[in-house]
């Protein structure tokens, strides 16, 4: 089968708006060249377009118009490497996404235990934070989940009253098991996180263990989260203020 074959069979496996690089086609890399000349064909058909140097995407046509694709979408080649997720979305988006904020950024951040992405191509900008741990497709979500907790005094716009309520709702959909391993990625948080995960966890009363977060905090530091006004009871035991 010829190179361009195997493009174009991958390409139309691809669902419609999706990103992709070279990366992501079943080529090596000494057929990267022959590839370039087989994507610029497909881009002549109309068959894709060109985001950037090196990313292309699958439009999609309506009765409306081409749409153009989801800036998530256009992030996303940026978040794998060789298959396998790397990086994930966290800041003003994420919050936003979580409903803790109705602000939208011009400026993205991208979470990365293994590298510092930088993007600034069309109208897509981000910039490099270091991720807690190292990334996957198994726990980013758990990882911005305690990003938000970690950001809380910093969200802009944000109600505390309404965050201490999406927080609850969030932890109290999770399983024991998925809490267990949320627990071990807040260990490797700054405290205040840890203080505030042990304070939502035991507002829920679950039937977990939480002394190792009780246990990882100096007993006589204070938290301060600002959350007189909110429904979280047990922040006192927690030294939050």
């Amino acid at each position: 089968m010829t190179i361009a074959k195997k493009i174009a069979d991958k390409i139309a496996e691809l669902p419609k708006d999706s990103t992709f690089g070279y990366a992501d086609l079943p080529i090596r890399s000494e057929e990267y060249v022959t590839a370039a000349k087989a994507l610029e064909r497909l881009q002549k058909k109309g068959i894709i377009r060109k985001l950037s140097k090196g990313i292309f995407y699958k439009p999609n046509v309506t009765v409306f118009g081409e749409l153009k694709p989801r800036e998530e979408d256009i992030l996303r080649p940026y978040l794998y490497e060789d298959g396998k997720r790397i990086a994930y979305i966290t800041g003003t988006s994420l919050y936003n996404q979580l409903n803790l904020t109705t602000q939208i950024p011009s400026l993205y951040k991208i979470a990365s235990a293994e590298k510092r992405i930088y993007i600034n191509r069309g109208g897509i900008k981000a910039k490099p934070v270091k991720s807690y741990a190292p990334v996957t497709d198994k726990n980013y979500r758990m990882l911005g989940f305690l990003d938000a907790m970690k950001d809380l005094n910093s969200i802009p716009d944000v109600d505390k009253k309404s965050a201490i309520l999406i927080f609850l709702r969030r932890l109290g959909k999770m399983t024991p098991k998925e809490l267990d391993v949320l627990i071990k990625y807040a260990l490797l948080y700054p405290p205040r996180v840890r203080a505030l995960l042990g304070a939502l966890l035991e507002q829920l009363d679950v039937a977990i263990d939480i002394k190792e977060l009780k246990n990882s905090l100096n007993p006589l530091t204070i938290y301060r989260y600002n959350l007189r006004d909110t429904t979280l009871t047990t922040q006192p035991n927690w030294n939050i203020v």
